[in-house]
């Protein structure tokens, strides 16, 4: 998502599954002197201050937990990883600074950025370095519009509405209203895919409403959309608004279904309840992960992450474990390979060549790439029911 993502960190769990990498390197030029010869330099930036530190910390410390790992069972080729980690404070100019700052360090990958505006920076940035980089979280289209090194760990704005609606279809639903943060990125870009897939698929958008940023009354929206009488309501936005906008819709008297994307992680089982289990029964939204997912690998995941930290990780942890999983097993394909020399254009390049051709088995699913920095992956449809999440629907990779 563009400004999503939710607490959390996590460090301990069983060994780090490695991944098979068809790989062609070739030699390259003088080494950098950005590691010594028994360390990997690996960069970490996103927002740890300011108004959206909630989310860049939840994916440091799933990338922090990962790199944990590899180093507890061996590092990398008999390397230790060394973690350089840059704040860029939720600005795109200081995300570019820090971005900077990594290269001059001699890093060869970086984990990051967060949000999808300093993400769009230092992707444009990175471009003339060709540096692998891996965003955990960073849905918005153009991040991976500006050259071949850019890869994502999440799903894009795009692709969860035109989920939605295809599941909205399969349900049944023929009318469908909307109401959408008509000042965020992510939500206008989700509810723009949904409205168009929706058309494709034969639902009726019955009713369309923006709201501006910060708005906390959402009656007259809501009062204007129940007045069509739609089947469901979607509305892509943070937990933070749409708990308030389904509690308000129920006081309405709305009883119908609320969907919606990713952003509504947290809406239950967070530091407080955005909306009531009572007022959620029966709503679906989708989502790379939830801790009421039975896989065992997921399991595994959170009862590590239990240990360690005492609490539950969220969707955005997991795709900072994740993200920091994609870059570390490129990175092992290439030590092992032997062929390019470390910190070199030739090295980078082969990174790059690794992440593209490999699978990595993600806690938020099994992630490869075809052809471009989008990954392949899984997606869970999530509801509500006696109270709790659980996954309603597994949906496979496009």
């Amino acid at each position: 998502m563009n400004t999503n993502i939710s607490r959390r960190n996590f460090v301990k769990s069983t060994a780090v599954a490695g991944i098979g990498l068809g790989l062609a390197a070739c030699g390259g030029n003088s080494a950098s002197s950005g590691s010594s010869s028994d360390t990997i330099k690996v960069g970490l930036i996103g927002p740890y201050t300011g108004d959206v530190a909630q989310y860049g910390l939840a994916c440091r410390y799933g990338a922090e937990l990962y790199v944990k790992q590899v180093n507890n069972n061996g590092g990398i080729n008999g390397k230790q990883v060394e973690l350089d980690t840059q704040d860029e404070k939720g600005d795109a100019t200081e995300a570019v600074n820090v971005y900077n700052k990594l290269v001059e360090d001699g890093v060869v990958g970086i984990v990051g950025d967060v949000t999808s505006t300093p993400t769009i920076a230092v992707a444009q940035a990175s471009v003339a370095d060709n540096m692998p980089c891996v965003t955990p979280s960073a849905t918005a289209a153009d991040v991976i519009s500006y050259g071949n090194n850019y890869f994502r760990a999440c799903i894009t704005d795009p692709y969860q509405g035109r989920l939605m609606a295809d599941f909205a279809a399969d349900q049944g639903y023929k009318t469908v209203g909307v109401i959408y943060n008509q000042g965020g990125d992510y939500e206008q870009g989700v509810a723009d895919a949904f409205v168009e897939e929706a058309g494709k698929k034969g639902i009726t958008i019955s009713d369309s409403e923006g709201y501006p940023s910060g708005a906390t009354d959402f009656n007259s929206q809501l009062t204007n959309i129940i007045a069509t009488n739609p089947d469901a309501i979607f509305s892509p936005n943070y937990y933070q608004d749409d708990g308030k906008i389904i509690t308000q819709a129920r006081k309405l008297g709305y009883k119908g279904v609320f969907m919606g994307a990713d952003g509504w992680s947290n809406i239950v089982g967070g530091d407080e309840e955005y909306a009531s289990a009572e007022d959620l029964e029966g709503c679906y939204y989708d989502c790379s992960f939830v801790s009421e997912n039975t896989d065992s690998k997921v399991q595994d995941f959170i009862k590590a992450y239990k240990d360690e930290y005492g609490d539950t990780p969220s969707n955005f942890c997991a795709l900072g474990y994740d993200a920091a999983m994609i870059l570390l097993n490129a990175i092992e394909t290439v030590e092992k390979d032997g062929k390019a020399t470390y910190g070199t254009d030739d090295y980078r390049k082969a990174v790059i060549d690794a992440i593209a051709s490999g699978t990595a088995n993600g806690v938020t699913g099994d992630i490869s790439y075809s052809g471009t920095g989008d990954p392949v992956k899984s997606t869970l449809i999530i509801t509500f029911k006696d109270g709790k999440q659980e996954v309603f629907k597994t949906i496979e990779g496009e």
